[in-house]
C-alpha cells in the first residue's frame, strides 16, 4: 500500500506448494500464486475442495513452509511475523481447551504475551461482552453450543488485538441462522479493531456478503482463477445486502467460475 508508506499486510509473490516434492506421489497443492493485501482489507478465499485454500492461508500463518515463493505479512517473513505474534486465527473446529473456563481460553493469548492477570482477564471479560457471551465467563466450552464456541474462539483470536486475522472456514459445521448471526458479529468487532482478514470459505454468499475482494482459486494445481471487488455499501446487512441486484450478479459470476 504504497499510499501511506505502510507495508501491506500480506505479500504473496510467486508461491507454490508441492507435496511430497520429487516422489511419484507428489502433488502441486499451489502454484505461481501473488497476492497482495491491504491493511484493513477483508479478503475471501473461495473454491472447490483441494483448491488449496487451507494451505495458502496455513502458509501465510507460517504453519507450513512454501517450496518456492515468499510470503510477508505486515512487511516481515512470515515466520518472524509468527514468533512476534501478528495475527490471531479461527478455525473450523473452535479448538478450545476443555479444561480452561470460557474467560481463561480468551485470556491465553494474552498470557503468552505476557500480560498481566488483572488486564488480561478485564481484557478477556471485555471481548465476552462483545461476543454476546458475557454471562459465561465461568462456563467450561463443553456447556456450550457449537455456535457459542466459535464465538468464544473468534473472541480469542481478536483479544489481542492482531494486525491480522486468519479464518478458516470458522462457520463451516453451523445451521444458517447461527451462521448469518456471526457473519454479522465478525463484522462488527473487525470494523472495532481494524484487522486485517483473510477467511476461507465454501460458501459462495458467505464469501460476497464479507468481503471487500473475493479471489477463487483453481484447482489441481491450486492457483487464482479469478478476483472480483465487491463494491457494496457497508455496513452490511442480511437483508438488504443479499437482495441487492450487484450481490446476486457477484453471486452469478461466482457461480459461473466455480
Amino acid at each position: 500500500n504504497t499510499s501511506t508508506g505502510a507495508p501491506n499486510a500480506v505479500e504473496i509473490t510467486g508461491l507454490k506448494k508441492i507435496f511430497n516434492a520429487g516422489k511419484p506421489n507428489a502433488v502441486e497443492a499451489l502454484v505461481d500464486v501473488d497476492l497482495s493485501i491491504e491493511p484493513g482489507e477483508f479478503v475471501s478465499l473461495i473454491g472447490p475442495s483441494g483448491c488449496g485454500k487451507s494451505t495458502l492461508l496455513r502458509m501465510v500463518a507460517n504453519l507450513l513452509e512454501p517450496t518456492s515463493g515468499s510470503v510477508l505479512v505486515n512487511g516481515k517473513p512470515a515466520a518472524t511475523a509468527r514468533k512476534e505474534q501478528d495475527y490471531g486465527m479461527a478455525f473450523q473446529q473452535s479448538g478450545l481447551f476443555e479444561w480452561r473456563s470460557v474467560v481463561r481460553n480468551i485470556e491465553l493469548p494474552l498470557e503468552l504475551k505476557g500480560w498481566d492477570k488483572a488486564k488480561r482477564r478485564a481484557r478477556a471479560l471485555e471481548m465476552l461482552e462483545l461476543v454476546k457471551l458475557g454471562d459465561f465467563a465461568s462456563h467450561m466450552p463443553w456447556q456450550l453450543s457449537g455456535g457459542m464456541q466459535q464465538r468464544v474462539a473468534i473472541a480469542r483470536a481478536l483479544a489481542a488485538h492482531p494486525p491480522l486475522l486468519l479464518m478458516d472456514e470458522p462457520f463451516g459445521a453451523l445451521d444458517a441462522m447461527t451462521r448469518q448471526g456471526l457473519q454479522d458479529e465478525v463484522l462488527s468487532l473487525v470494523r472495532a479493531s481494524d484487522a486485517t482478514v483473510v477467511f476461507v470459505t465454501h460458501d459462495l454468499e458467505e464469501a460476497i456478503y464479507l468481503g471487500d475482494r473475493v479471489i477463487g482459486l483453481l484447482p489441481h494445481p491450486g492457483r487464482i482463477g479469478i478476483e472480483l471487488k465487491i463494491d457494496l455499501p457497508r455496513p452490511r446487512d442480511q437483508l438488504t445486502t443479499r437482495e441487492n441486484p450487484e450481490f446476486l450478479r457477484l453471486r452469478r459470476e461466482l457461480f459461473d467460475f466455480i
